[in-house]
């Protein structure tokens, strides 16, 4: 067994949904899930198959993000893996409804940050270890953080005004 690192190009603006799944429709399914959560997120999703003609598979309805999606499913080579790529949504936004896919197993990571996967190389194939998502903490954020924090998460959205 060898282990391997492989760095996720993820397109400006975009976010990464990394996962393993089990099933052929997965590509579809996923497609629906976004287009139902966020109508005008613009994403695509690979899926690569496991068995029979070992395709990956991919849905999308954007043309960059789908080649971006294809060639890091391509790199990671590890069956029943997917790779969401979403611009225009925020992968808090549709974490809930991925998970809600029969298909899916796991989330390795939901993340805009560099992401570089750690794969086990075997004779049969490659597997996904886990996932290096960003950076390492730099120390413990102080009262000034966490009040710019409080204000960032209201200011886009996502906690009511005082």
């Amino acid at each position: 067994m060898e282990l391997l690192s492989v760095r996720m190009q993820i397109p400006d603006g975009a976010n990464l949904i990394l996962g393993q799944a089990h099933f052929i429709k997965t590509a579809e399914d996923l497609y629906e899930a976004v287009v139902n959560t966020v109508p005008g997120a613009k994403f695509a999703v690979a899926f690569n198959e496991a068995s029979g003609p070992c395709l990956v598979r991919i849905e999308s309805n954007d043309e960059e993000l789908r080649r971006a999606a294809a060639a890091n499913a391509q790199a990671l080579g590890a069956g029943h893996s997917f790779v969401l790529l979403i611009r225009d949504a925020y992968p808090v936004n549709l974490l809930g409804r991925v998970r809600d896919c029969f298909e899916v197993c796991s989330i390795f990571c939901a993340t805009a940050n560099p992401v570089e996967v750690i794969l086990a190389q075997t004779e049969q194939g490659h597997a996904i270890l886990g996932v290096v998502d960003g950076s390492s903490p730099k120390g413990v954020e102080t009262a000034a953080d966490a009040k710019q924090r409080h204000e960032f998460v209201r200011k886009i959205g996502y906690k009511l005004q005082p």
